[in-house]
């Protein structure tokens, strides 16, 4: 299948003033590629908050962010680009004209357009996922990556496929250093007698994360079978298939067991539905720790955790993201 690959370069105030445009399209995800984001990720306290940066970002930290959109190689969406670039000019023409006042400065806005196979580019992500230390011992390393392990470092191997986790994003690395944290000491008898539950396990990474960490029996539920399938292939992978079960459930119906760690990287909503299933199934002094939870929902989340029974650990922060560390009381 080949798809249109769209590219308009401008300033942080041209691509807020190109956005609308597109929305009027019906375009409605984008990614922005914008080199200013790499002083807030090396201004990070430590150095295992960052995984990988891509060098031509240091080459050229002054150049303008990029837009970019990917649309169906269609009849449709071909005139579509042609109409974008058009408006586009026409955005540029009323900015030199100050229509938007005498400060307005848009870039650019430089459009660039081609037909890219689906082949050729479905594993360019590949490029920019590099072995990262995640927590203080935790390292992940893609299957297709090398990486000589330092003493007391625990590295867990991924191949996510279409599944969503690679240990980079900022909701997966705190779900990450809390299951270290509370896995170590949980119920006081340390890790080799915790049972953890992954809910919504993804690749399977937070699972796998667990057992190499020493948990004695780890279970990861996941509603897409299709994940099931990665999440499994990633336990075989990494030695651990006598610790970790993936099921196909959805989050803990029809689940029976009974955990001291109940973990889940969800969105907000799932999070708040989830807490008194999972309340049910930790046994006493259990912890919950979820993330997935925007900087915005963070309240809301936490009161719903907490009226299924919780009592609130803590809140760490990345970015506009949080997690949440409760504790069945």
């Amino acid at each position: 299948m080949k798809y249109i690959e769209l590219k308009i370069h401008a300033s942080r105030q041209g691509i807020e003033a190109v956005l609308p445009l597109l929305m009027g399209y019906g375009v409605e995800s984008v990614s922005v590629d914008d080199p200013a984001d790499l002083d807030t990720i090396m201004d990070k306290e430590n150095p295992y908050e960052w995984d990988y940066i891509d060098e031509s970002l240091n080459r050229h930290p002054d150049r303008e962010p990029v837009l970019s959109v990917w649309l169906d190689d269609t009849d449709e969406n071909r005139e579509i680009v042609q109409n974008i670039k058009i408006d586009i000019l026409k955005l540029k023409a009323e900015e030199q004209y100050l229509t938007f006042g005498p400060d307005a400065d848009f870039g650019r806005l430089y459009v660039e357009s081609e037909t890219v196979d689906d082949e050729a580019w479905k594993d360019k992500w590949k490029e920019y996922f590099k072995p990262a230390k995640i927590t203080d011992r935790i390292v992940v390393k893609p299957t297709w990556e090398a990486y000589d392990a330092k003493a007391g470092e625990l590295v867990l191997e991924i191949d996510p496929g279409t599944a969503f986790g690679t240990g980079t994003h900022e909701t997966t690395s705190l779900c990450m250093k809390l299951l270290e944290k509370y896995a170590a000491n949980c119920g006081g008898e340390g890790t080799g007698n915790v049972r953890v539950i992954d809910v919504g396990c993804g690749s399977g990474i937070l699972s796998v994360a667990a057992a190499l960490l020493g948990c004695k029996y780890v279970l990861g539920t996941e509603i897409d079978s299709e994940a099931v399938q990665i999440a499994r292939e990633n336990v075989a992978l990494n030695g651990v298939a006598s610790q970790v079960k993936v099921l196909e459930a959805d989050l803990l119906k029809g689940i029976p067991y009974k955990a001291d760690i109940i973990v889940a990287n969800l969105m907000h909503n799932l999070v708040m539905q989830l807490a008194p299933d999972a309340y049910t199934h930790l046994d006493a002094g259990g912890v919950f720790i979820s993330s997935g939870i925007l900087l915005e929902k963070r309240d809301q989340v936490a009161s719903a955790v907490e009226a299924a029974g919780f009592k609130i650990l803590e809140i760490p922060e990345d970015g506009e993201w949080c997690a949440i560390a409760a504790q069945k009381k």
